[in-house]
C-alpha cells in the first residue's frame, strides 16, 4: 500500500537521502550531484499552503518524494512538481504506482487534468511520463533551463 506522508523536520534526513541517491537528476536540476541539508530544508520545508511535499511510503519503507500543487495560481491547474524515487527503488514499478495514487487523489478532488514540467535533457523522465499518458504542451524557460510542459487528462 502506498501512502503519502507530509514532510516535516523529523523526515528531512530521509528526504535528503532520497534526493541525494539521484546524482544524475541533481546535476540536471541543480548543477551538482549532492544537496545540502540547508538546501533541502529551504526547498521542501515550506509554508506554501497551496503546495504539498510528501514522502512516499510503501509498507514501512520510505521510497521517494512527491511535491505537487493542487491549484497553481498561474494557470489554475494542478501541477506535479516532483516525483522522485530513491535510487534503490527505481525500476520496480514504484514510480508508476505512486503516480497512480496521486492521480486517484486528484480525481477524488474532482480535477480533470494535471500538468508537469520535465527538464528538456531528462530523457528518462520524458519516456516514463509519456508512457503514463502525458502529452507535450510547450517548452518554457525557467531559471535558465528549458522545461517541457506536459499535461494528462484524468477524468
Amino acid at each position: 500500500m502506498i501512502v503519502f506522508e507530509k514532510v516535516n523536520e523529523q523526515l528531512l534526513g530521509l528526504l535528503k537521502e532520497i534526493i541525494n541517491s539521484n546524482p544524475v537528476y541533481n546535476r540536471l536540476e541543480n548543477g551538482h550531484e549532492q544537496r545540502t541539508m540547508e538546501e533541502i530544508r529551504k526547498e521542501y520545508l515550506h509554508q506554501d499552503h497551496n503546495r504539498e511535499t510528501c514522502l512516499i511510503k510503501v509498507n514501512e519503507n520510505y521510497i521517494g518524494v512527491i511535491d505537487y500543487m493542487i491549484h497553481n495560481p498561474k494557470d489554475k491547474t494542478p501541477w506535479l512538481g516532483l516525483l522522485l524515487l530513491h535510487g534503490d527503488y527505481q525500476g520496480y514499478g514504484f514510480g508508476k504506482r505512486a503516480f497512480k495514487h496521486y492521480e486517484l487523489k486528484m480525481k477524488a478532488l474532482g480535477l480533470e487534468k494535471v500538468r508537469l514540467g520535465i527538464l528538456t535533457e531528462n530523457l528518462n523522465a520524458r519516456s516514463m511520463w509519456e508512457k503514463l499518458g502525458f502529452r507535450y504542451l510547450k517548452t518554457v524557460n525557467v531559471e535558465q533551463s528549458a522545461v517541457d510542459c506536459y499535461e494528462k487528462l484524468i477524468y
